[in-house]
């Protein structure tokens, strides 16, 4: 395969989509792969995070391993890559159009590693890249303005658990929106208002913001704009609003939207690396307690398409991760 000082077996265990766009349609079978090519690296996977993209995009990947999320170590390396990659501990977001995650082992472009912190174990590396890259790319958009109120909805999720933690971090005053099951933990990760969306359409008194977050999907997000002070930014994370949310010469809002995946096909190497940078930093922060992972839920690998079927139809707390 490449240049190694790693055992790697001939095949392994992995879950493939055949037949429909559901995850009981995932089969296990025996896979290999092809010697690496420039820039490609294989980990041995030891987690694997799930995610709601992980089904939601199961139409487009029949015969392909899905999975975006992984945690375990390089055990080969290819063309122009470091050789002392080999055996470091890494974390890492795949492409959705290359074979994922679900599998004992990985092939990636080495650009979208993360190193591990010696501390750190791999179920919570595994649980980290989604959500945490996608909520470090939505703030990011945003200027950093102490004091200034901003909303984060659909903050009862992944995304929104590590966006109320960089938000408060930045100086924000935290609004959320979610439902009342996560308003302990929100209030704890640092959000000052904890609201639902009954309770938030029904304030008399409507709070402008200078920036929302909406984790929902499109159409919410734009509900949300008329929540937005003059100049201020509305961010979206699940799907961009149709059309501008306001009127030439009104109130001069910013549109972003965030699309991790997207950069994948679309991102250059200084972009991967300032990404990949600011992952492990975050990755740092976890180890040593100033960031708050979620909390986890262990399966084992045999029971991964009964637990994408059950995130799928989420009614549950916490994150769900794989471990092999």
């Amino acid at each position: 395969m490449s240049e190694q000082d790693i055992s790697v077996p001939a095949d392994w265990r992995g879950w493939i989509l055949k037949g429909g766009a559901a995850p009981l349609y995932l089969q296990e079978c025996r896979l290999s792969t092809s010697p690496l090519q420039t820039g490609e690296i294989l980990v041995k996977n030891s987690a694997i995070g799930l995610n709601p993209v992980d089904w939601k995009v199961l139409d487009s990947q029949t015969g392909q391993v899905p999975g975006v999320d992984g945690a375990g170590t390089v055990v080969a390396v290819g063309p122009e890559v470091d050789k002392r990659w080999l055996g470091v501990r890494v974390a890492y977001h795949q492409n959705l159009q290359r074979n994922g995650s679900f599998a004992e082992y990985t092939v990636l472009a080495a650009k979208v590693l993360m190193r591990i912190p010696d501390q750190l174990d791999f179920a919570t590396a595994a649980a980290f890249p989604c959500p945490a890259l996608t909520a470090w790319q939505a703030i990011e958009k945003i200027p950093v303005k102490p004091g200034a109120p901003i909303l984060i909805a659909g903050a009862g999720g992944s995304v929104g658990h590590y966006l109320v933690q960089l938000a408060q971090a930045r100086g924000f005053d935290v609004t959320t929106l979610s439902s009342e099951r996560h308003w302990a933990r929100l209030h704890a990760l640092g959000a000052k208002r904890c609201l639902d969306d009954i309770r938030h359409n029904a304030q008399t008194t409507q709070r402008r913001y200078f920036a929302v977050i909406d984790a929902v999907g499109p159409e919410h997000a734009e509900k949300l704009a008329d929540s937005l002070l003059a100049n201020g930014h509305l961010v979206c994370i699940q799907g961009r609003v149709a059309q501008w949310p306001c009127a030439a010469f009104g109130r001069s809002l910013s549109l972003h939207e965030v699309a991790l995946g997207a950069l994948h096909q679309t991102g250059n190497t200084e972009q991967w690396r300032d990404l990949t940078l600011h992952g492990e930093k975050m990755l740092t922060q976890i180890a040593r307690g100033s960031i708050q992972s979620e909390r986890l839920l262990h399966f084992c690998f045999e029971q991964l398409p009964a637990q994408l079927l059950a995130l799928q139809h989420r009614n549950f707390s916490g994150k769900q991760v794989i471990l092999l």
